[in-house]
């Protein structure tokens, strides 16, 4: 298996992106997303918007996001986030201010895991 990068992909605040995206290491979205994401750590900035299906480690929201993610790690809406669809995670933190409009599954660690492990499947 490939190492993770250590420079994150960024998708800034003028692009639009549709379509799938898969990638180790870190995506940050400033700009708008439609589609899949596959990533081990998924951060959306303020200005960003993302309507998708996600698969990661950790994911971070301080702007829009609409569909379904699953964290095998900690989803974390901060308190200029908004999040509406449904969400599978081990760690679910809502900052105050913070919307969240979700249906949501909290998974146990298995025995012996770090919580570290992408989520490959449902």
């Amino acid at each position: 298996m490939t190492k993770p990068t250590k420079i994150p992909s960024i998708i800034n605040k003028d692009q639009t992106f549709e379509g799938k995206i898969s990638s180790r290491g870190k995506l940050i979205i400033h700009g708008t997303v439609k589609g899949k994401i596959v990533v081990d750590i998924l951060e959306i900035y303020e200005e960003g918007v993302v309507h998708a299906d996600i698969k990661a480690t950790d994911i971070t929201i301080s702007g829009t996001f609409k569909g379904e993610s699953r964290a095998s790690n900690e989803l974390n809406i901060r308190s200029t986030g908004s999040y509406t669809g449904k969400i599978i995670c081990r760690n679910l933190v809502v900052e105050a201010g913070g919307i969240l409009n979700a249906e949501v599954t909290c998974i146990p660690a298995l025995e012996g895991e770090s919580g570290k492990k992408l989520l490959t499947a449902p």
